[in-house]
Order: structure tokens, then sequence, then C-alpha cells
């Protein structure tokens, strides 16, 4: 439950940008119009830290947003995956996969060797809770010689380079997993050590990623969840980051983030709340497409959605025309599938599910729609469907909670629907694999609870294919699919709003949450 805990969490989380990008000096994509720099930038981030740093939860994303850790891949503005600590790789048979490692260093000093990465990863998949990436997935690290890899699955895995690029298996240095829990490395008057599971007598050990981690900056000190504070490592192997750190303060708060911008108290503030937008300056203004898309998940194995023909009529009912333009202000796209046109390999596609069953008049039937409120557009979001609910004849009782009081009862099917936002490349970039975890009959996080043959079937296919182009194809085929159960309603396809300093160039514009600031960032 705690795996699925963060995806839930990471699935909050904001977004960054895809549109009009650039190759930055570490490949990164950023914004134009990058100036000179060389300061410290402050920075306001959404969401704290909720696992004290883990490098195995939602807090491995917040790593990797501020330019701590890197993987053996990442994520290009198509969805594929390109070089990061790994320069190349090649696929064996039998399922193993060679990966040769470029020439960098930890920020520890030492040297990014065969053995610390096998070593790093080794942990991550004996990790208590496990990586979401490794859902389902048996994996195992070799060193081969002086500069290469070998990764093997138990089963033959065409997405593995894909699946190495979550930031949830981050290459650390063996430093890292050394460290006894409570002895803070990063000068923290608290400790951002977070506890895993390794292969230690007692099968505890602490893992640190401050100081330890490849990235162009360090973590160097936290003061509980409200700041941390990062310097620039300067034998990054992707170059001098041009600012010389961040100063990091973690605000929860929509307004009171967007009052810090306005007020000049930080550089960047992201996840600005739609109705913040109109106070910002329009050139401070960021808006960005993402991979995330809200949807209504109907519970098809009990309730009254149990029946196909009810959940037709719950689908016929949703207009999210009007949640596009009305409780988004135009800063969303009226959803028409599960991937949104911030996924080039998906825009333009409109999925036409056939053999879908007639709607059945509901009859006032009762039913509990749940949603939670840290986003602040859900639960307007929730009420306009209640509306559009109760006027196609339903009769609807509202529910909503903080989400860590809510995952474990909409996973159960405790409510007949929940309404959701979902990045749906997080995990692991791999299209496929979202779609296996949350629609299939063995599937971790399927709020929708759908178990189809026709499903799990389509996505098996699309799971087989190893080409880029014939992988995302297939998945767009199992995602008409799923949308023929009618277990998932899409809604919108959310924009975030990121408040940027006049001053700042370089934001890295990224739609699968995972990268932020980089070397280019300044001001």
């Amino acid at each position: 439950m705690h795996s699925v805990r963060r995806r839930w969490a990471a699935a909050l989380l904001p977004l960054p940008l895809l549109t009009g990008c650039f190759a930055a000096r570490d490949g990164s994509p950023y914004d134009a119009g990058a100036g000179a720099g060389g300061g410290r930038l402050r920075v306001a981030m959404a969401f704290p830290p909720a696992e004290r740093f883990s490098p195995y939860g939602a807090d491995a994303t917040l790593l990797s947003r501020l330019g701590v850790t890197e993987g053996l891949t990442r994520l290009d503005g198509n969805g594929g995956a390109v070089p990061a600590l790994a320069e190349s790789w090649t696929r064996e048979r039998g399922g193993g996969w060679v990966f040769t490692l470029r020439d960098a260093r930890f920020q520890d000093g030492t040297e990014v060797t065969p053995a610390a990465v096998a070593g790093a990863l080794t942990h991550a998949t004996h990790a208590d809770p496990g990586p979401a990436a490794l859902t389902g997935v048996t994996l195992t690290a070799e060193p081969m010689g002086e500069r290469r890899v070998r990764v093997t699955t138990a089963t033959a895995d065409s997405a593995l380079p894909l699946r190495l690029s979550s930031p949830s298996l981050a290459i650390l240095s063996p430093k890292a997993y050394r460290t006894k829990a409570g002895t803070g490395t990063a000068g923290s008057d608290k400790s951002v050590l977070a506890e895993g599971r390794s292969d230690t007598a007692d099968g505890k050990a602490a893992v640190d990623p401050a100081g330890t981690a490849t990235g162009p900056f360090t973590l160097t000190r936290t003061t509980g969840a409200t700041r941390a504070t990062l310097h620039r490592f300067d034998d990054y192997w992707g170059g001098l980051a041009h600012a010389s750190g961040l100063d990091v303060r973690f605000i929860a708060d929509g307004t009171a983030r967007t009052n810090a911008l306005r007020g000049g108290e930080v550089d960047m503030a992201e996840a600005v709340p739609v109705s913040q937008a109109a106070t910002l300056d329009r050139p401070t203004v960021r808006e960005v497409p993402t991979a995330r898309t809200t949807a209504l998940f109907l519970n098809t194995r009990s309730g009254p959605f149990a029946d196909p023909a009810v959940r037709a009529a719950a689908r016929e009912a949703v207009d999210a025309s009007a949640l596009a333009e009305d409780v988004y202000e135009g800063h969303a796209d009226t959803g028409r599938g599960l991937f949104g046109p911030a996924l080039t390999w998906a825009a333009g596609e409109r999925p036409r599910p056939s053999g879908r069953p007639a709607a059945k008049r509901p009859g006032n039937t009762a039913l509990t729609l749940a949603t939670y409120d840290n986003r602040p557009e859900l639960p307007e979001v929730a009420q306009v469907l209640q509306q559009q609910l109760r006027k196609a004849g339903f009769s609807v009782k509202l529910e909503v909670r903080e989400y860590s009081r809510l995952e474990s009862d909409a996973l159960a099917g405790k409510f007949d629907a929940v309404v959701a936002a979902r990045n749906t490349m997080l995990d692991t970039g791999d299209p496929v694999s979202y779609l296996a975890d949350d629609f299939t009959c063995d599937g971790g996080y399927n709020l929708a609870r759908v178990c189809d043959k026709a499903v799990d079937r389509a996505v098996a296919e699309a799971g087989s294919r190893a080409d880029d182009a014939a992988r995302h194809r297939a998945a767009l085929a199992a995602q008409t699919a799923v949308l023929r159960t009618d277990g998932v309603v899409p809604l919108v396809h959310q924009r975030i709003i990121h408040g940027v300093g006049a001053s700042v160039r370089g934001v890295i514009l990224d739609p699968y949450e995972r990268t932020l600031v980089g070397t280019g960032t300044r001001r």
C-alpha cells in the first residue's frame, strides 16, 4: 500500500512544460532567452518533502526537479529514452541490457563506476516499499569491466531504458547507503535521511541523497519540511551550472506561493492556482501543457457502476468542455483520452471506442463521488460533476478529503466514483506500464477496478512492442480498449501555471514532472 501511496502523492505534484524547447548544456530542454547569471535562485515548491527526501518515493521527483539526482537515462521531448549517466546501451539476447557509463563523478568526489551503479540499482530493488517504477519487475544489475553495467529482468522488458529514467531509480554513491539513521551529512538540524531496506544485518539502512548524487546541485541543508539549501556541484559532467545554488521554500498554499513571487521573496513559484494567475504580471506567467489527465473513475466491480449501462449513462452525463472553460478558466484542454496533447505521439489522436452498451436511465440511483482537496480545482470539478450527474437522474453524495486519507478507501472500492489527476508518464515514462498498472486485472493503481480480458490482451500486445513508434501506436489501441469499458471518463488534460520572475532564464520545460532547474537556469 505504501508504494501506491507514493504514486498517488506523486500524481499530485505540479508539472513543467514541453512546447518550445531548446537544448541546454546538460542536454535538457529549457526555455529560450537565457542570459548571464551566477547568483542564487530562490524557488517556491508546491509540495514539501513527505518522506525525508527518500530516493524511492514521491520525494525522488522532488530531488530530480531541483537538479540533485539523475538516472542512467532520461526522457526526451518525444517520450523516448536518451543518455544521462549512461552514454549508450545495447540489448542482449535473453532480455539483458548493457549500459556504457560516461565519465562522471558523484558529489562526494568519488567516480561513477559500474560497481557503484550496480549497487545503487540493487539497493532500489530491495527498498521497502519499493519504487513504483519496479512494480512487477524483478531486476538485477552487475558490473562489466571498467565502464559497463549489465541490467537484466526476470522477463524480457522492452521498456527498460525508459524505466531506468525514473527519478526513483537515481544513481547514488555507495556512501549514501552507509550512513546510519539519525546522523545527517547535510548539516541539517533534521536529518534528510530516509529509511529504506537493504541487505544489512538487520534489514534496515538509511539512504541519504545529500552530497551523494550526480546532478548539477547538491542538497546541503534542510529545515524540516519547510526549506532546503542547495549548492552548485562544480564537477558536474554536464558543465558548470550558471546559478551558484538554490534556496528552496516549500509553500503548500497556492495563494501564499503566488504572493511570495509577487512580493519579490522568490524568483520562481511553481503551480500557481488558476484563480491567482490574473494577479501576476503577464510576462511572469508560464502556462505549461502537461502529461497529467484529470478523470472520473467509476467503480466497475461493485455498486451501481458495476452495470455497464449505468456507467454509460454517467459518461453521457458528463460535459468535460464545461470543466475546461469554467473550472479551469480555459487553462486546460478538454479530455479526449487518457493521453493528452502534451505527449507528441498522442497529439491529434482522438480515440473512438465502439461497442459500448446503451445507456440506462439511472432512476435516482444513489452514489458517492469522492475526491481530494490538495489540488484546489478538484473539489470544484467534483461539484460540477455532481450537478451534471444529478441532472441526468443520479442522486450524488460528495465526499472530499485530504488525499492521504482518501487513497486507501478509493483503491479498495469504497466509493462509487473518484475524481483524480494522474500524470500518465510519471512512474516509468512508458505508456504501456501506466496502462498495465492502472487498468489491468493485476494493476496496483486501478482506481476504476477494471478487469477486462480485452483490455489485458491489448495491454499485453502493446508490451510486446520494442520499437518506440510501434509501442506508442499499440498503447493508443489499448487506450481505446480501456475507454470502451466506460470505467474511466477523461475530463481535462491539465496545464500548470508557473510564476517566473522577469529576470529568470533557463527554466526547464518538461511535461513529465521530472525536471525544473538545470545548468542553464539563472537570473
